[in-house]
């Protein structure tokens, strides 16, 4: 089995989106920095009710590689019962125009209606097409 492309940062081409990519990669990484973003410090069970779709296994994991990489810091407080903070990183804010780049595009090109999604190009009526 091959690896997954965020575990190979020691082998790269040279590419500069291919790298960054690198450490955005996996299904909910963008939606928690969007969140956090948006937001600022969130708690766990705050980042799950803003994103219902995601495991409490998966969204550990995502924010794991998140804070291995630099992007956001986890603080936990010594109190009963356990409080853990999640926050963007120096690093991590700079994040916000490729995040905010997303967000225009996807609001611009991307509809979601009946359940389904697709994409339409500016101008283009919106209706019922393939998903």
């Amino acid at each position: 089995m091959s690896k997954p492309r965020a575990k190979l940062t020691d082998n790269f081409p040279g590419c500069p989106v291919e790298s960054t990519l690198s450490f955005l990669d996996g299904k909910w990484k963008g939606v928690i920095l969007y969140h956090l973003l948006e937001d600022g410090t969130l708690r766990f069970n705050e980042l799950r009710r803003r994103i219902p779709s995601v495991t409490q296994r998966m969204l550990t994991k995502q924010l794991r590689e998140l804070e291995e990489a630099g992007l956001l810091e986890r603080t936990v407080f010594p109190v009963v019962p356990p409080r853990v903070d999640y926050s963007l990183t120096p690093l991590g804010l700079s994040l916000e125009p490729v995040v905010a780049a997303l967000r225009t595009w996807g609001k611009e090109h991307v509809v979601c209606e009946n359940g389904r999604k697709y994409m339409v190009m500016p101008g283009e009526e919106t209706g019922s097409r393939a998903a």
